[in-house]
């Protein structure tokens, strides 16, 4: 059974930071492109960053020189960190593992950032 399973959210004020942390279990993530995406209340999910199996890092621009995603494979676990919190970076924040061929894709159950002075 696969589980990703989200850690690190809470309540911080503007400009603080937090570590997301993203566990994996039931599947080997090294052949899969790791991301983190996030869900604003009355909003559709959109991508905040993603690491391929190669290590290349994308990210929306709306995050860009203030969140990092990394991987550490060995310990089958991705992380976020996100500096310089801004409150419209509140959200749910979702892990995800996406595997072309053959496809499929898993999604944790979420972990909320709020950014609240």
């Amino acid at each position: 059974q696969v589980q990703l399973v989200e850690s690190g959210g809470g309540l911080v004020r503007p400009g603080e930071s937090l570590r997301l942390s993203c566990a994996a279990s039931g599947i080997s993530i090294g052949i899969y492109t790791m991301g983190w995406y996030r869900q604003a209340p009355g909003s559709q999910r959109e991508r905040v960053a993603t690491i391929t199996t190669a290590g290349g890092t994308n990210y929306a621009d709306s995050v860009k020189g203030r969140f990092t995603i990394s991987r550490d494979n060995a310990k089958t676990s991705v992380y976020l960190q996100m500096n310089s919190l801004k409150p419209e970076d509140t959200a749910v924040y979702f892990c995800n593992a996406d595997r072309v061929v053959p496809k499929a894709i898993y999604w944790g159950q979420g972990t909320q950032v709020t950014v609240s002075s």
